[in-house]
């Protein structure tokens, strides 16, 4: 009996030794992040197989780098549109008429005086009053000089009147305003230090309920998804993507290491005709309404770990979902709608100039032209 037990107390051992190497240190096994699911909106990238973790950080780097500069490009279009719209406050004065009426004056006696000189007069005569008439002018351009540094004078002191109670207003109002902002400051630094805020923003963005984007698991090779979290105000996925190919396009700057191509989602649905057909109204609603002008657009289609769903059915279902007075137009198109699979899951958005802007890769987009 003794012999016989020898041996399970082996096979213990190495069973406790087999559990240590499946969870050394006694941790948890860390888990992957959460896979796609239907509703959900955001982009759809490809990267460099085997890169999918790399890429992911970078992609959301990236979406949110021009994701602020879109708000931030906003909110200054919509200040200088309130400026713009409000009146000037500014005092509007006009010229005294005194001036203008002693001119004319003047101009009148100076033209009496050359009218009233005698024609028909000997040379001496004609010398004298030329001496008279001299004579006569210096006063004359005298006062007007010193009318002339009068209105001056007068002008000057209506502008120091009118200016020096509304500087000695700001002033008092600034006097005012300094210790209320000293105390504001003073109090907001008081009631949090800096250690509490950076601690408060590691716990914003470990929240995942509080971050804008997120990234989600695909289970194909090659290709990412980051989630975009549905707000009421601002820019959604569509917006945020064609500002980046714009503005990459423009600069040629090349941001990305392992990022290929960016889509924008704004529809994700299980793969099949019905779903799709049922998904797409409310996008085609919004991209081709029925009121508005013609529009030529094309259907984009592309599936990845997924063969048993035929491509025709698809783009042909897309393609009538859009009202007539829409037309398919392969080779110039104004909108592209773009259909991606991946497994069970179908992504779907609506893009500008997809050809111009190279099929919305990065790469290709930020290459040297030769």
């Amino acid at each position: 009996m003794a012999a016989e037990n020898k041996p399970r107390s082996n096979n213990d051992g190495n069973a406790k030794k087999r559990k240590q190497r499946y969870l050394p240190h006694n941790k948890a096994v860390k888990k992957g992040s959460y896979p796609l699911h239907p509703g959900v909106q955001g982009f759809f990238l490809t990267c460099d197989g085997g890169r999918e973790r790399q890429a992911s950080q970078e992609a959301i780097n990236v979406v949110d780098t021009f994701y602020e500069e879109l708000v931030d490009e906003d909110v200054v279009d919509k200040k200088c549109a309130v400026e713009s719209i409000k009146p000037a406050n500014k005092i509007i004065k006009f010229a005294d008429t005194d001036s203008s009426s002693d001119d004319d004056d003047d101009d009148d006696d100076g033209n009496d005086s050359k009218s009233e000189k005698p024609e028909e007069e000997d040379a001496n005569n004609d010398n004298q009053t030329s001496d008279d008439n001299s004579s006569a002018k210096k006063p004359r351009l005298e006062t007007d000089e010193v009318k002339a540094e009068e209105l001056v004078a007068d002008d000057t002191e209506k502008k120091s009147i009118d200016v020096a109670p509304c500087e000695n207003i700001a002033k008092e109002k600034l006097v005012e305003a300094a210790p209320k902002c000293e105390n504001l400051v003073s109090n907001k630094t008081e009631e949090k230090s800096i250690d509490q805020l950076i601690e408060a923003e590691i716990k914003e963005m470990g929240d995942r309920s509080k971050r804008r984007f997120v990234s989600l698991d695909t289970g194909c090779n090659g290709c990412i998804f980051v989630q975009m979290l549905k707000r009421d105000v601002g820019p959604g996925p569509a917006e945020i993507v064609q500002y980046m190919m714009t503005s990459l396009a423009s600069s040629r700057k090349h941001m990305s290491r392992f990022i290929l191509r960016v889509l924008p989602v704004e529809v994700t649905c299980y793969a099949s005709e019905e779903e799709i057909s049922k998904a797409i109204k409310p996008l085609i609603s919004k991209y081709f309404p029925v009121e508005a002008t013609a529009l030529k657009f094309a259907v984009q289609y592309g599936a990845r770990a997924n063969t048993g769903i035929d491509r025709m059915k698809i783009i042909n279902a897309v393609a009538k979902s859009v009202p007539e007075p829409h037309k398919v137009d392969l080779s110039n198109p104004d909108k592209t709608i773009i259909v991606e699979i991946c497994k069970t899951l179908c992504c779907i958005g609506v893009v500008e100039k997809y050809k111009e802007l190279s099929k919305y890769n990065l790469r290709q987009l930020t290459c040297p032209k030769p």
